[in-house]
Formats: structure tokens, C-alpha cells, sequence
């Protein structure tokens, strides 16, 4: 872990550089666009900042990279399909108030800046790495894998549901998302444990622990799965039969159906 400083400052470089923009265009949610992206940046630094990288190390900035490549693409896409700030930003301008545009570079971009950073600990650990591979990374390229496919697929099943103007008030059923309410969030999930597996085999220090715990935290209980939850029961009339049919993150197969 030798590029702790680096990174702290790309990563504040990244979101500090982006903020202008969001002032400009009067919408934060372009953020999320650069979120995938800017851990592909991390990455690769730390690829470069190494002397003699090993097979571990390319193999972690080869899977951080198709996931920020597919995830930032589609969140681009949507973002341009929207035509408008995204709602959970809106709702914090509407808090903030006319000094909303500045302060929001201290509890937006800084903040996700600093986020970036710790959850990117495994990340930097294994793309930093010079060691040869063993059955810990096969168990965390596995994972991460499984994580990169099942949130692209949930993605995609996602944005063909909806491109149908017939399932503008429905609720999403079918698919991934018929056995999870969330199974986007899931395979981000599965994507960060498969990142913290690959740091354990890299010989990394137990604190980095805390990137995957501060992502999972983040897609269960707050900016993911639990900020959806509380919003979306009044904008989908059919989503408490939903929820008491379907798990909430870890797919498994639905309950019984309504009677």
C-alpha cells in the first residue's frame, strides 16, 4: 500500500475537476458518471506507479476497467435519456438552497472524492501487487466477475423494462430482479468482495477491509438499496406485493405469489 497519497490526491483531483461542470450545467448527477471511471484511474495508477508489476496487479486493472468502462457507458446513457438532474440530487438543491452550487463541492464532490479513496484500499492493494497468483485470487477474480456480469445483466434486463411505455407505473418483476429488488447493487457488491479477496492474496493489510464494508454499507442501507426503498413505494403502486415477494439484496427464488 504504497500509493495511499497518490490516490488521496487523484482522487480529490478528479471530483474537484468535475465540479465546475455540475455548476455549470446546474446538475450534480453527472458525478455518477465519473464514479466507475475514477476508480479505473486509481487503478491504473498504481499499475504504473509499480515497479515490475505482477500477474495479480493486471488482472485487477483489467477487471476494475471493463466494469468502469460498462458501468460508466450505461450510466452516461441514462443520464442523457433522463434530460434532468437526477431526483436524489434535486432533493438535495432543493435543501441547500441558492448556496447549494458551492457548498456542494465539500458534501458532494469531496465527499464521494473521499469515498473513492477508501473503498479503492483492496483495489490499490491488489493493483499494486508483484506477487505470483494462487487459489485466493482464482476465488476473487471469480467473484468479481460474477458481480461485473450480474449488474450488467440486471442493467440491461432494467432499461428494456423500461424503455416500454406500457411499464411506465409497474414494478420490475422478471429476470435478476424477480428473485432481488436490487440485484444491480448485489453484483456491485459481489464485484468489491471479489476485489477484497484479491488484496488478502496480495498480502495486504487488514484495514483495507474497510472498502468493502464501506461499499457494502453504502449499497444496502443508504445511497443504494435503502434510499431506493424509500422513495420508490409511492412511485410504484404495485411495490409492497413486491417486497413481500422478493428479498431485498441477496437473490433467491421469490415467495409464493399474491392470492
Amino acid at each position: 500500500m504504497n500509493h495511499l497519497a497518490l490516490t488521496f490526491a487523484l482522487s480529490f483531483a478528479m471530483m474537484t475537476a468535475l465540479w465546475p461542470l455540475s455548476v455549470k450545467l446546474a446538475d450534480v448527477s453527472i458525478i455518477d458518471i465519473l464514479w466507475a471511471p475514477a476508480f479505473a484511474v486509481l487503478a491504473w495508477a498504481c499499475l504504473i506507479a509499480t515497479d515490475g508489476t505482477g500477474p495479480r496487479a493486471m488482472i485487477a486493472v483489467a477487471l476494475v476497467s471493463l466494469w468502469a468502462l460498462r458501468l460508466g457507458s450505461h450510466i452516461f446513457a441514462r443520464w442523457r435519456r433522463l434530460g434532468h438532474e437526477d431526483y436524489r440530487y434535486a432533493e438535495f438543491r432543493r435543501r441547500g438552497g441558492k448556496g447549494f452550487p458551492r457548498t456542494s463541492l465539500i458534501t458532494i464532490f469531496w465527499l464521494q472524492a473521499l469515498l473513492l479513496w477508501i473503498i479503492s484500499f483492496p483495489l490499490q492493494a491488489a493493483a499494486g501487487s508483484l506477487g505470483s497468483l494462487g487459489w485466493l485470487d482464482a476465488a476473487g477474480i471469480a467473484l468479481a466477475l460474477a458481480g461485473i456480469v450480474i449488474e450488467a445483466v440486471a442493467d440491461l434486463q432494467l432499461t428494456r423494462f423500461r424503455a416500454d411505455p406500457a411499464n411506465r407505473e409497474r414494478v420490475m418483476a422478471s429476470g435478476l430482479w424477480g428473485w432481488s429488488r436490487h440485484p444491480n447493487y448485489f453484483g456491485d457488491f459481489t464485484l468489491w468482495w471479489g476485489f477484497f479477496l484479491l488484496a488478502l492474496a496480495a498480502g495486504a493489510p487488514w484495514w483495507t477491509i474497510l472498502g468493502p464494508v464501506v461499499i457494502s454499507a453504502l449499497l444496502i442501507h443508504y445511497s443504494g438499496a435503502g434510499l431506493m426503498e424509500d422513495t420508490i413505494k409511492s412511485r410504484r403502486p404495485g411495490y409492497a406485493d413486491y417486497v413481500r415477494r422478493t428479498s431485498l439484496f441477496v437473490p433467491r427464488p421469490p415467495r409464493g405469489e399474491s392470492p
